[in-house]
């Protein structure tokens, strides 16, 4: 039976993994769940699975977390060290699924911890690539991918050596506004961006599909988490999102990852890798799609995957800027304060402006992102006076 704790219990990563493993009964024993305010959720969860942590980000809910644990043999606690504690709890596989730079202290106590860590965090990597990937060596952590385009190439690489590769290809949808005039894009409402055509996703990773910066986030990580550099690492819009990733051999040879576009494929690679699980996920049926269309995508209508392929160039804290920027321009957005048009925009001037410098640790990282978004929501408070 494997032992498994859950980073981000309630979000959509969190809910899919624990529908996969509690369909697998017998399979998986739940160790530690964590949330970052979803006390209810979190409950509910602990409860269902008899963990035996559980862990809300927020300690000031940790007295409401307790009382809805009261009964159990789950112990409840709450604020960072608690989640640190969580990441380490004696498990065997970690789900690594906080959003945002709150999951990077874990994430981290969990690799130097020796976990086998299934990543989706994408900050993670996306800040902290070349400190997260040093800390796995040293400690012997493993980390599996569970973005769909990583998981694809993850899968197509199995035991085949990264030396034997010519360049990886990310798919990418082409998100909501793939065939609308550029003027249209620029007024595109919150609500036309969130209307992803394939996946169901929150609000911020869909205004990122439309952009595209989602697509520009993943080739960043794919270059830390394989190690290949940018000019080895092309994307291809695939409107149907049936083939997850394409890898590219010396030989001439391209093997591609196909499946549903459900996330619950590969968490359970992940989740049973060495080996596979059976799952209730819907079976790709090909003859139904039909027809699979590729396409180059559009640097000038999405500068954003411009930008991102700029910054892991640059290296250092570029990447770590690419994505506080995005991040506050992407909230301002769906805030309504600034246009659609406006979120590349601010992403470049943030790159531009940014002095900061290559981060050495994870307090680094954090001290960048900060400085970031406190630069970004000065610029877009000058844009709105």
């Amino acid at each position: 039976m494997k032992r498994v704790s859950i980073l981000g219990a309630t979000g959509s990563i969190g809910k899919s993994t624990l529908d996969l493993i509690e369909n697998a009964q017998g399979h998986f024993e739940v160790v530690a769940l964590t949330a970052a305010v979803n006390v209810a959720g979190l409950a509910d969860a602990a409860r269902r699975t008899g963990a035996s942590l559980a862990v809300i980000a927020d300690e000031t809910l940790l007295p409401e977390l307790e009382a809805a644990l009261a009964g159990t043999n789950c112990r409840a606690a709450g604020g960072e060290q608690a989640l640190i504690e969580a990441a380490q709890a004696n498990a065997d596989w970690v789900m690594a699924a906080i959003v945002g730079c709150a999951g990077l202290m874990p994430t981290m106590a969990a690799i130097e911890a020796g976990k086998t860590i299934a990543l989706a965090n994408k900050e993670a990597l996306v800040t902290a690539g070349p400190l997260m990937t040093d800390a796995a060596r040293r400690s012997g952590s493993t980390l599996l991918p569970v973005d769909s385009e990583h998981n694809a190439i993850f899968q197509c690489l199995a035991a085949d050596s990264i030396d034997h590769v010519a360049r990886l290809i990310l798919t990418a949808s082409g998100g909501p506004f793939r065939t609308v005039p550029a003027d249209q894009i620029a007024n595109a409402t919150p609500a036309e961006a969130v209307a992803h055509p394939n996946w169901d996703m929150g609000a911020k990773i869909s205004v990122d599909s439309a952009t595209l910066m989602n697509k520009g986030l993943e080739l960043i990580e794919a270059s830390y988490l394989f190690g290949l550099p940018s000019e080895r690492i092309d994307v291809l819009i695939h409107p149907q999102s049936v083939i997850h990733s394409l890898v590219e051999y010396l030989d001439g040879s391209t093997l591609a990852q196909l499946g549903p576009p459900d996330m619950r494929v590969p968490i359970a690679y992940a989740l049973a890798w060495p080996g596979r699980m059976e799952t209730a996920t819907p079976r790709l049926d090909l003859a139904s799609v039909g027809r699979l269309d590729f396409e180059e995508p559009d640097l000038n209508r999405f500068p954003a995957l411009r930008l991102a392929r700029e910054a892991l160039e640059a290296g250092g804290a570029a990447p770590g800027v690419l994505n506080a920027a995005n991040e506050i321009a992407v909230a301002s957005f769906l805030e309504g304060r600034i246009a659609f048009g406006d979120i590349g925009g601010l992403v470049e001037d943030a790159l531009a402006s940014s002095r900061c410098a290559s981060p050495a640790t994870l307090d680094d990282v954090i001290a960048t992102d900060k400085e970031t978004r406190a630069a970004v929501t000065q610029m877009i408070q000058e844009h709105c006076a």
